[in-house]
């Protein structure tokens, strides 16, 4: 077992190699502000989009291993309702980006059906920008 000054220098050394690292791709998750989900629940739907974009663009390999070898940056974000959520969805497919909009199952918060959450990418920053640069962190 390591010991805690060994753990301290692994630590240091990686936020060191991270501060070095160029991160040019992103992908960014979209909660809608309307809902007034639990923190626990947005953490949810936003791996529910994260882990669907990721296998999307994968399939698709179009930036996913770019996006995979910086180390997977995601950034949340807000919205402000379900028709603001469709216009980012279709704006970001129209910019050549993976999106994909979750549906909540409905056993906990919000009813059966409910659109919770969209995922956009992973894509270069720039791009992912154009779609989502106005929007702000959760």
């Amino acid at each position: 077992m390591k010991s805690f000054g060994s753990w301290k220098n692994y630590a240091q050394r990686r936020y060191t190699e991270l501060d070095h690292m160029n991160f040019e791709h992103k992908m960014v998750l979209v909660i809608r502000r309307d809902l007034k989900l639990s923190h626990g629940k947005m953490a949810v739907q936003t791996c529910h989009a994260a882990v669907t974009c990721a296998l999307e663009s994968k399939k698709k390999g179009k930036y996913f291993n770019e996006w995979y070898r910086e180390g997977q940056k995601k950034v949340v974000l807000k919205c402000d309702d379900e028709d603001h959520m469709d216009f980012l969805k279709d704006v970001a497919r129209k910019n050549g980006l993976v999106a994909h909009i979750i549906t909540d199952a409905g056993l906990t918060e919000v009813p059966p059906g409910t659109r919770t959450c969209l995922g956009i990418g992973p894509g270069p920053n720039a791009l992912v920008d154009k779609v989502t640069g106005e929007l702000s962190l959760l």
